[in-house]
């Protein structure tokens, strides 16, 4: 993460939603929903909310998991 101020991933949820990954990747909202719903890794939807495991998303930005999701 670029910024100093910025959050160590274990300072967040085991359960990641859009805000954080934006948070993660200093991303905008837009971007951070077609992420979640690009397929790239799994995700739900609870209600209106998207979530993300915050193991898998960790996995997926080391690269080791490519495409294998589906929201």
């Amino acid at each position: 993460m670029a910024k100093s101020s910025a959050k160590s991933l274990d300072h967040y949820p085991s359960v990641l939603d859009v805000k954080d990954v934006q948070e993660i990747l200093g991303i905008g909202r837009g971007t951070a929903y077609g992420l979640f719903h690009s397929g790239q890794f799994h995700t739900i939807q609870i209600g209106r909310r998207l979530k993300v495991s915050k193991e898998v998303f960790i996995r997926w930005l080391e690269g080791q998991e490519e495409g294998n999701g589906q929201s």
